[in-house]
């Protein structure tokens, strides 16, 4: 059998993508592939279920379209479906004099990218939204919220399934070859499938997919390892809904934030340290191949020169829970070393490329019949669906003309 489209990998985007195929195009004979016993095992179930509005990202880039567009599909789908959620909002807030021009930064981008019902908060009413919180000036970005991304997951399955797609698991690629002119035929561990065309989310193996295909990846994926605390439930009245730092240019990550759960808790969190396994979910986890890809990749080497101190802070974070609760603190000063107890930790499928510097924005590769989801970061969740339409675009509308 040849099927019209064959998506490898089954975290939100693959199956979003699934989903928007069929919704484009009903009568597509779609295969989803997933190495994993289960769907959304990796980057979407390690995730803190955030709705991200689009107020980080740059005016423009295909991150902030998609962020602000993949934002109110994913609200139309989680209404239409009554998967749990909440727009409750988020204060990001300045704590120091050198972060207030950036703040007005942020908020020239938030316009620019359509937030609606942006507000400047004095310390006073950064109070009267998040009592604890304190700093010298905050935005308040109504639209963002908390989802059950693992919700999501299950009922795009569901669905996807009830249209005729089929999902095969326990099924890992290990290459992708040309089948003449109009073909491609996928080899996994389970046989070989053919199909006009192909898709791989293949998240943190992204590019190794890439190199499977025939072709050398533009980027590197280089693991890194995202650590959560949990606020004990006694201390919990800390933090109403979300709190955010204000970003770094300097640096790449965004800083330690705090995170209502949908399901109830708060996460505090993440720090952001090499890992030594593209699933390494603590320092334990050790792959020799992921490990040896890492170290011997010069852009790594390029990235930790060019950031020696924040690696460095990186690390003694990781593992002082003193160091962490300082982070903390800068935003609700009352958090307390005994507030905390171990959280979960996820690994992000960060896109390096060979001169040290972060893909910062999506970031796909094509070939012929094949397109390559190679770089999907925060905020890929929330966009998930708005990726899926761009990808069904892609591959189905040239046949419609």
């Amino acid at each position: 059998m040849t099927y019209d489209v064959l998506i490898v990998g089954g975290g939100i985007v693959g199956l979003a993508t699934a989903y928007q195929i069929q919704r484009l195009r009903p009568s597509a004979k779609v295969l989803l592939l997933e190495k994993e016993p289960a769907l959304g095992r990796h980057q979407t179930g390690h995730n803190s279920g955030v709705l991200h509005a689009g107020l980080y990202y740059k005016p423009g880039s295909v991150k902030a379209k998609l962020a602000v567009d993949g934002l109110q599909q994913m609200l139309a789908f989680v209404r239409e479906h009554k998967i749990a959620h909440d727009q409750c909002g988020k204060v990001v807030v300045a704590t120091t004099q050198e972060e207030l021009p950036r703040l007005d930064t942020l908020w020239e981008r938030g316009m620019a990218n359509g937030l609606n019902g942006m507000r400047r908060l004095t310390p006073a009413e950064i109070k009267e939204i998040e009592p604890h919180a304190t700093g010298l000036a905050a935005i308040h970005v109504p639209q963002e919220g908390i989802v059950d991304y693992a919700a999501v997951v299950e009922k795009l399955s569901s669905l996807i399934k009830e249209a005729g797609a089929e999902i095969q698991l326990n099924t890992r690629v290990t290459g992708l070859a040309a089948n003449g002119a109009s073909e491609r035929t996928v080899m996994t561990t389970a046989g070989n499938f053919c199909a006009k065309s192909v898709v791989t989310c293949g998240g943190l193996y992204s590019d190794r997919l890439v190199k499977a295909s025939g072709t050398k990846p533009s980027a590197k994926i280089v693991p890194f390892r995202g650590e959560y605390y949990k606020i004990k439930s006694s201390r919990q009245f800390l933090v109403r809904n979300l709190i955010y730092p204000v970003p770094d240019p300097k640096f790449p990550f965004l800083g330690v934030h705090f995170t209502r759960l949908i399901h109830g808790g708060i996460e505090a969190g993440p720090n952001a340290v090499l890992a030594f396994a593209r699933e390494g979910y603590s320092w334990t986890k050790i792959n020799p191949r992921d490990l040896a890809e890492s170290v011997f990749f010069p852009g790594l080497w390029r990235f930790l020169l060019a950031y020696p101190s924040m690696c460095g802070y990186e690390i003694r974070r990781s593992l002082s829970k003193a160091e962490f609760t300082r982070s903390l603190q800068k935003l609700v000063p009352e958090i307390q070393p005994g507030d905390l107890e171990p959280g979960g930790a996820g690994v992000r499928a960060q896109a390096m490329l060979p001169e040290g510097k972060l893909v910062d924005d999506f970031h796909f590769e094509h070939g012929p019949g094949i397109l390559h989801v190679v770089n999907a970061p925060s905020p890929g969740a929330t966009a998930s669906l708005a990726i899926g339409t761009t990808i069904a675009k892609k591959l189905l509308e040239p046949e419609a003309k």
